[in-house]
């Protein structure tokens, strides 16, 4: 197992105040065959001065310096950057701390995966405050399938591991109307591949009082959360577009049951279209308030 290698991708912008601590994190990783690309975003801090720091102390840790992106096409360039003969890629973000054996876990998993079809690995996570205290562990009973993934993200990015495989299919057909990187990979994965989820926490999960995610946020939190995102914001209208685009690359390699499925939420929109999405048999998301609003926003026509 110990001839695999990984590479860790790592996007940075003004993060000099937790940088550090996610670095020390990965190079005392358990697991040794790993290369770690770090691609920052612009940084106007001393970001990129602690990075270099680091490379040159540490051989197996490489810095390019480039334009300002955004963290999603910044990630989709470092997947096109990072080596080519890499076993598996490793999304990392530049504030949380990893425990030693996330990637040996990965590894150790991804193994016995089929390396000709898309695979990703991903595990749970522990929450914490700014000042790494703890908050709370995240909810382990994770569904994954393509069903869901057309309507949520459960795998963080930050927990994730892909195979080679899994980069050529992203990197062959970068998206332009992508919400989130790690959900673009989530539904290739989930469409086609094969998904290995570790209830084990494997990361700290910094959270910030502007974290752009939803993981972690009590109730009140989320609900400020998705007014904002979803009602004031552009964000279903991004998903949207994520259908369409995903289904114009990879309609032809998903079964028939997901082709009739991704048809049904990239239809223009019909009463009848709106009332099949409300009745589908199945449930797309885990807790029953979050099926029952989505099930309102197909009504209506905002999904």
């Amino acid at each position: 197992m110990n001839n695999k290698k990984v590479v860790i991708l790592m996007s940075t912008y003004n993060g000099e105040k937790y940088i550090a601590d996610q670095l020390m994190s990965l190079i005392n990783q358990t697991y040794q065959n790993i290369k770690i690309i770090i691609r920052d975003d612009g940084s106007k801090d001393h970001t990129t001065e602690i990075l270099r720091e680091f490379s040159k102390n540490n051989k197996n840790v490489f810095v390019e310096e480039g334009n300002n992106l955004g963290f999603i096409n910044s990630f989709f360039k470092l997947l096109e950057i990072a080596d080519n003969d890499a076993d598996y890629y490793a999304y990392c973000d530049q504030d949380d701390i990893w425990m030693e054996d996330k990637i040996e876990r990965a590894v150790y998993l991804l193994n016995n995966t089929n390396k000709n079809k898309p695979a990703l690995f991903f595990s749970n996570s522990d929450y914490y405050d700014s000042n790494m205290n703890f908050i709370a562990s995240a909810d382990k009973n994770k569904v994954y399938n393509f069903r869901n993934s057309l309507v949520e993200c459960v795998t963080q990015g930050m927990t994730m591991v892909i195979n080679n495989t899994t980069r050529r299919y992203i990197i062959q057909n970068i998206p332009k109307n992508c919400l989130y990187h790690d959900w673009w990979t989530y539904m290739i994965c989930s469409g086609f591949g094969e998904i290995i989820y570790d209830s084990k926490s494997l990361v700290k999960y910094r959270r910030h009082t502007k974290s752009v995610t939803v993981e972690g946020k009590n109730a009140l939190q989320l609900f400020i959360f998705r007014i904002k995102k979803f009602i004031i914001g552009d964000s279903l209208k991004q998903i949207k577009k994520q259908w369409k685009e995903f289904e114009t690359f990879y309609y032809d390699n998903l079964n028939d049951n997901d082709k009739k499925l991704l048809k049904m939420f990239t239809h223009k929109y019909t009463f009848f279209i709106a009332l099949k999405k409300v009745f589908y048999p199945m449930r797309f998301r885990r807790k029953i308030i979050d099926e029952i609003n989505l099930r309102v926003l197909f009504l209506i026509g905002k999904l």
